[in-house]
């Protein structure tokens, strides 16, 4: 049974990966759903290979997450083939398993020169987006420089992503605001700075902290996964009707005048605003604006 809620805990900071599996270990015992870190998030010596670094950092990691029973999400560099030097975000599970490896789609310019990693082999981009189910919602990863460019996010979106990990080395700010706030998906992110920040579903930035350089920032969000933003075309009359047979279970948050949105959110343990949503025939916001370029587009095509 899918959670409606889950504790989602950035840990900003870069260390060996011995202090970071003690760091690890020691986080997780307070409880946690989904584990968060920063870009590259891990310090190697110069002379460790990429495939070592590898086996070592996801075999740990993974026994972390299996122990725990959390979700954690270890961004680090790796060996690609032939491509070289990939910057990616490896998703484990409950389990310990890998659900999902992204690759960092638009490295930054100097991720390309051979002088700017200890293993002297070009940076080559990934390929697309990755979004896995979670038994709380579906999550996606982006990396960095990756917050400069819509159509990351935009792809996410069409795959039905619910929150985005944004891991980094700056703390992306506005950038990432604006994809909350187009794509109705929710964002946190942990960076090298270090800072934590959380966008919800409207884009309203819920949670902000800054730490000192150096000194790890754990911060801890819990998200609500069955709350829905909804655009009023459509869906007024469906929601009035929703509100009057259970207004007991369920409110109207917030309201967004000029926007014509509007959030619902459970009251009630065991009630879906998703479900009862579905129920009374409404679109989320998020479904409404894609299927409108869409079918529009479409419409263009034939005209």
């Amino acid at each position: 049974m899918k959670k409606s809620k889950a504790e989602i805990v950035s840990i900003a900071v870069r260390r060996t990966l011995a202090e970071m599996v003690k760091i690890l270990e020691e986080e997780t015992k307070k409880g946690g759903d989904l584990f968060v870190l920063p870009e590259a998030c891990l310090i190697y010596d110069a002379d460790v290979t990429l495939e070592a670094m590898e086996a070592e950092a996801v075999a740990a990691v993974s026994a972390i997450a299996r122990h725990a029973g959390v979700y954690i999400c270890l961004p680090i560099n790796r060996k690609g083939g032939s491509t070289g030097l990939l910057n990616s975000s490896f998703l484990f599970d409950r389990s310990g398993k890998t659900i999902g490896i992204y690759d960092k789609i638009y490295p930054f310019w100097e991720e390309f020169k051979v002088s700017y990693t200890p293993w002297n082999v070009p940076t080559a981009p990934g390929k697309d987006v990755c979004v896995v189910e979670t038994d709380f919602g579906k999550v996606g990863m982006a990396i960095c420089f990756d917050a400069n460019f819509p159509s990351v996010f935009k792809r996410m979106a069409e795959a039905g992503v619910e929150l985005v990990l944004w891991s980094s080395a700056y703390s992306g700010g506005m950038s990432l605001q604006a994809h909350a706030i187009n794509h109705n998906i929710a964002i946190i992110t942990s960076t090298w700075d270090p800072h934590c920040t959380v966008f919800d579903i409207t884009g309203r930035e819920i949670l902000h902290r800054q730490g000192e350089v150096g000194i790890p920032l754990v911060t801890r969000h819990v998200l609500d996964f069955d709350r829905t933003i909804f655009h009023d075309n459509y869906n007024g009359e469906k929601r009035d009707r929703l509100l009057a047979d259970h207004g007991d279970a369920v409110e109207m948050d917030c309201t967004f005048p000029r926007e014509g949105w509007f959030t619902l959110r459970s009251t009630k343990d065991g009630v879906s605003v998703r479900a009862l949503a579905a129920e009374y025939g409404m679109e989320t916001l998020q479904s409404y604006k894609l299927r409108s370029e869409r079918e529009i587009d479409a419409m263009r095509a034939r005209a």
